[in-house]
């Protein structure tokens, strides 16, 4: 199993004194630590208007931390791609494989907010059929090829990009789902899924089933299930023990659920009980993540920044993580 970071940049102005730019700081602190450390990828989501996620621009930030590092991945979890001109898309995310080396993880998803929807004034009802679209047209325009595209949504009409990344055929691309009977649809399409368990499910037997269906369908579209990289999200908190952790951690778990737009309004406890989360010692964390390594994750992004967590936390997490964690997993 390989270890990165996942951030859903969660922000919170109306709670915490912290700017904007005094966050963007603190997670490019962040990248620079994770690739100092060993992790092997850091991904940020994309969201808009409102704090629940505080970076509409993930290539700004990628392209940022690309500057600032030489190893690691950079991810963007997800780009939404409903929401965007779709040549405009692959132009931004070439130049981060460009400027990175050829080190982007690309994951695309259709988006789940009614407010961004609202805000872009689209249909969410159209956003499957967009984001087939959008998607075919990135890939197309990642070939370095003139090409045209005749679509309901996105028309292109002999069209060459002046940019092309570096990565071939392309960076490798994960379509992000929220609900576990969408990874079979995925798999028939030929991409890895990543997921997030604390949304989709109720017990890691559910996880297991949803991979062994998705597996299914990706080897009748042609792909090698072995092969695929399957990296889900984990809210993780490492510490000296399971109460110490709690102590330092629970109150900040506890705003993300609260603030969460789409989560399920469940108790601490509960989260722990059922596996949902990782809190506690470097044990409490290497016994949940084999219970996620055998029913099928191949990359576990550790959510490690949520709720408003101090800084100084996040990083002794970061660091306790790399340094008893990561070697019970690496060969």
């Amino acid at each position: 199993m390989r270890f990165g970071l996942f951030s859903v940049c969660d922000h919170y102005p109306a709670e915490l004194p912290r700017t904007s730019a005094q966050f963007y700081g603190e997670l490019l602190e962040q990248v620079v630590a994770a690739e100092e450390l060993g992790f092997d990828s850091f991904w940020v989501a994309e969201h808009h208007f409102h704090e629940y996620g505080a970076i509409p621009a993930p290539p700004v930030f990628l392209a940022a931390a690309a500057q600032r590092t030489r190893r690691i991945r950079l991810g963007a979890a997800v780009v939404v791609l409903p929401f965007h001109n779709p040549l405009l898309v692959a132009e931004d995310y070439a130049i981060v494989d460009l400027l990175s080396g050829g080190r982007l993880n690309l994951g695309a998803g259709s988006g789940y907010l009614q407010h961004e929807y609202e805000g872009f004034g689209i249909d969410p009802g159209d956003k499957r059929e967009r984001f087939d679209e959008a998607l075919d047209i990135v890939l197309k325009s990642w070939t370095g090829e003139r090409f045209s595209y005749d679509g309901r949504f996105y028309t292109v009409k002999d069209v060459k990009l002046n940019v092309a990344p570096v990565q071939k055929p392309h960076p490798p691309v994960w379509i992000a789902i929220l609900r576990n009977e969408a990874a079979v649809q995925v798999g028939k399409k030929g991409f890895p899924v990543m997921m997030i368990p604390y949304v989709t499910s109720e017990r890691i037997g559910e996880f297991a089933e949803t991979l062994a269906a998705f597996r299914a369908a990706y080897a009748e579209a042609g792909g090698e299930p072995a092969r695929a990289a399957l990296p889900f999200g984990f809210h993780t908190y490492v510490s000296d023990s399971f109460e110490r952790a709690t102590a330092e951690a629970r109150e900040a778990m506890e705003r993300y659920v609260r603030t969460r737009l789409y989560a399920r309004q469940r108790p601490y406890e509960t989260l722990v009980e059922k596996n949902l989360i990782a809190f506690g010692s470097p044990e409490d964390v290497i016994r949940v993540a084999r219970l996620y390594q055998e029913a099928g994750y191949t990359d576990y992004l550790a959510i490690m920044n949520f709720g408003g967590l101090p800084q100084a936390r996040v990083l002794r997490s970061m660091e306790l993580m790399a340094r008893h964690v990561l070697p019970a997993f690496h060969r």
